[in-house]
């Protein structure tokens, strides 16, 4: 059985080696992340470029996500690097401070409305919650707080909100020039960090495609502010990645695996893409092998129905990016058997469908889910018959015949949908099956005999024409 979760991993120094990067293309690589936090435009377009050409080496098309920094509100600079905060302590925050006066009395934040966006009492968390501020007064700029969780602190560490609320904008203009290197790098999907609501999506979606950019938008969930707007975020996006880390500090972790659950549920349900991401084998950084709950983490994630699972410091900066790949894979396969054995769906049987080829799409899953079905071929445009397709829950691969790179690459991380190169050189039926028959046998992807379902359009060229369903059997007679 094919591994149908697709597995996400950010380029950075360790994977700079080009055996490494065709060594992680083998262990299962579908997509990777081009993190804009860190590096630069050079680097960036480096990682891109060599990320291509493993990708031609080996003969397989792979994704490219490139993924804003947005407004991360960290603070600046200490004198020696770093302070001890005590429990009862006081301590200062405050954006007029000089960037490297910080000390052990206060230190300079990167976000000059700070002051405006907090109150007393207000609760602030510091490096991904470890120190936690209680805010007792604000005068001016200055930010004043008491340590009830101390511990050390260093340079630019991230600053939340417990219960979310700091306004700053989801794109800042580092973001915008970001944008535009993304577009003219040719990127399949943009990331947007922090959003807050649907016109922080169709914000940067109108950004990009005016600098020329065709790749889909991914949403990052992380704000709390977007869980009670997640309903319109999802129909502005296109993919939806479920950014556990800060979301897990301004909420609160307790809630976190309840709410992993309805956004991955409800994103499927309006038929979107979504991503599980943030500390997924944390521990594989400096270790061969995981700890058993990231292995349950991993595991949960791809039976709540997630299309993709995501690596980060993991593979960017860890001793095992490789090592890192096939455990990730090895437990999506695993855990994937468990979900096929709940039955077939019942996803939208009751629902009234608006598209033809989103009605196809629907009908063949159902035919596929009770008949002895190989495989299924989709001539495809845009991707999109195959995205509806991959909403179904099934065990039968969904190849997504299409002669369009960027469409190749977009599929990339639908789950259970893998693209296969093919133009339309016939009209002739007859002519037609032949040549999809040659490319399924050639790449041994069925067997002679086997029966397959087969969708198309009466318009070939025509994004979204495909209105007809068919079951046939491969042969090589033909």
């Amino acid at each position: 059985m094919l591994r149908r979760t697709k597995i996400v991993a950010t380029l950075g120094p360790a994977t700079d080696d080009p055996a490494v990067l065709q060594a992680m293309i083998a262990a299962g690589l579908n997509v990777v992340r081009i993190n804009f936090s860190h590096g630069n435009t050079a680097e960036h377009r480096r990682r891109t470029e060599q990320l291509r050409a493993a990708a031609r080496e080996s003969g397989r098309e792979i994704g490219i996500m490139g993924d804003l920094q947005g407004p991360k509100i960290r603070i600046r600079r200490f004198r020696d690097g770093s302070v001890d905060l005590e429990e009862g302590a006081d301590f200062f925050l405050d954006s007029q401070l000089g960037g490297d006066d910080g000390d052990v009395n206060g230190v300079s934040v990167a976000y000059d409305d700070l002051h405006k966006d907090v109150a007393a009492g207000d609760v602030l968390l510091l490096n991904d919650g470890q120190i936690t501020l209680l805010v007792r007064n604000v005068d001016g700029t200055r930010i004043h707080t008491t340590v009830q969780f101390g511990g050390e602190l260093s340079d630019h560490k991230g600053i939340n909100r417990q219960g979310g609320g700091l306004s700053a904008a989801a794109l800042t203009e580092t973001d915008r020039e970001n944008i535009r290197t993304a577009a003219e790098l040719g990127m399949d999907y943009l990331a947007v960090s922090f959003v807050r609501n649907a016109a922080d999506v169709n914000e940067a979606r109108t950004l990009f495609h005016d600098a020329g950019g065709h790749g889909r938008i991914v949403a990052k969930i992380e704000r709390a502010e977007a869980i009670g707007q997640i309903e319109s975020i999802i129909k502005a996006s296109d993919i939806i990645m479920v950014a556990r880390g800060d979301l897990g500090v301004e909420m609160g972790y307790a809630e976190l695996p309840g709410l992993q659950k309805r956004i991955i549920r409800r994103t499927r349900h309006l038929n979107k893409v979504v991503i599980t991401a943030t500390q997924m084998m944390e521990s594989m950084i400096s270790s061969p092998i995981p700890t058993r709950a990231e292995v349950s983490d991993v595991a949960n994630a791809v039976m709540d129905g997630s299309d993709a699972v995501m690596l980060s410091a993991e593979t960017a900066v860890g001793d095992y990016p490789v090592e890192a790949i096939k455990v990730m894979s090895d437990v999506c396969r695993s855990a994937e058997k468990h979900v096929l054995a709940r039955g077939r769906t019942s996803h939208r049987l009751d629902d009234e469908f608006q598209e033809v080829d989103e009605a196809i799409a629907m009908a063949v899953m159902y035919t596929a889910n009770h008949m002895d079905v190989k495989a299924i071929i989709a001539l495809t445009e845009s991707g999109s018959t195959t995205l509806w397709m991959s909403r179904i829950r099934s065990d039968i691969p969904i190849y997504a015949f299409t002669p369009h790179i960027e469409t190749r690459r977009r599929v990339t991380m639908y789950r259970g949908v893998y693209p296969v190169e093919f133009k339309i050189e016939h009209t002739e039926i007859l002519a037609l099956y032949r040549d999809i028959f040659s490319t399924l046998l050639s790449r041994e992807l069925v067997e002679e005999n086997d029966l397959v379902l087969f969708t198309k359009g009466d318009l070939s060229g025509v994004s979204g024409s495909t209105n007809s369903m068919k079951i046939i059997r491969v042969t090589s007679q033909l």
